[in-house]
């Protein structure tokens, strides 16, 4: 059973002392913010203002620099407001993850989880990955590695070329204690289809064939789709105590599109969720309410983990 720390217990501790001192902080951010904002129309406003008047270039290339130059005033005036933020927010997911026996670090690298989700279709193609929040730990019996993800695609051409985001949310990897004998995929329906019409019998990923699994709970087609290259354990492990659990989770990280994989001895999801962890808000009474939030997400990790404790004849 995952236990999560009661809120009261960690609003008294160490992390309800460090958010009481964080709101003078939040203050002083505000109000350097603001002075920013006010030397920036005072100084910056009449030049600007001379600039396009008196500077005998093209028009175009005015607004352009004009353009350019509010963008980094306007970072510059903000930048007080996001450090702040962010160390308000780095204060809750280090004080959660003490609480519960976890690690967090705000900056990471790729990992496992990041690279099977990635090769087998978890995540979309993209030219650019940010990744941050990585958490570790054990829940329950299973230990687990999380962070998040912001993937890009660069689309268009000329003065049209701009980054769009293809995914951002959480991808998380759950020890199970077994070892899989195949490889099982779940994917919402109509995720892989044929070019005219109708679900392909069978998906390949680095040349590894998974074919379509026929389950037999009702209306699962219509929510989910299975792949795998073992049958018979795919319809072990997807049953609806999983499916349930992974829906909980979904809505738990208030997200989309989840989907999830049993691969070797690990259990990996990817839900889009938005950006996650964001404990740091300029209001204080906010506080409690991200803490919570937090860690209600961790326990709704902790209770699919435990829904896989099945006996199946797996191998540790």
């Amino acid at each position: 059973m995952v236990k999560i720390p009661d809120i009261d217990t960690l609003m008294a501790g160490p992390l309800g002392r460090f958010l009481t001192e964080q709101r003078s902080e939040r203050e002083a951010a505000k109000a350097d913010a603001w002075n920013r904002a006010w030397k920036a129309a005072m100084v910056g406003g009449p030049i600007a203002i001379l600039g396009i008047i008196l500077v005998p270039v093209d028009f175009g290339l005015k607004m352009w620099v004009s353009f350019a130059a509010l963008s980094f005033i306007g970072v510059w005036v903000w930048k007080p407001i996001v450090a702040a933020k962010k160390r308000v927010k780095i204060g809750i997911n280090e004080g959660i993850a003490e609480a519960l026996g976890f690690t967090y670090h705000h900056d990471g690298e790729k990992g496992r989880e990041y690279e099977l989700a990635e090769q087998f279709g978890l995540l979309p193609d993209c030219d650019r990955a940010g990744l941050e929040d990585f958490w570790t730990g054990t829940l329950g019996e299973h230990n687990f590695h999380l962070h998040e993800a912001h993937l890009e695609e660069r689309r268009g051409s000329g003065k049209n070329r701009r980054w769009v985001t293809v995914f951002r949310g959480a991808i998380l990897r759950i020890g199970s204690g077994r070892t899989f004998h195949g490889i099982t995929l779940l994917q919402r329906a109509g995720k892989h289809k044929r070019w005219f019409g109708g679900r392909k019998d069978y998906v390949t990923f680095d040349g590894h064939r998974m074919d379509m699994v026929d389950m037999v709970h009702p209306d699962f087609d219509d929510t989910f789709e299975v792949w795998s290259d073992d049958q018979t354990e795919a319809r072990y492990l997807v049953d609806p105590l999983y499916v349930e659990r992974l829906l909980e989770l979904e809505k738990s990280f208030e997200g989309k599109d989840i989907c999830s994989l049993f691969v070797e001895n690990d259990i990996l999801v990817a839900v889009k969720s938005g950006n996650m962890f964001e404990g740091g808000t300029m209001n204080p009474a906010s506080d409690r309410f991200m803490v919570e939030k937090c860690a209600q997400q961790f326990a709704s990790m902790g209770q699919l983990a435990q829904s896989v404790r099945k006996d199946f004849g797996f191998t540790r």
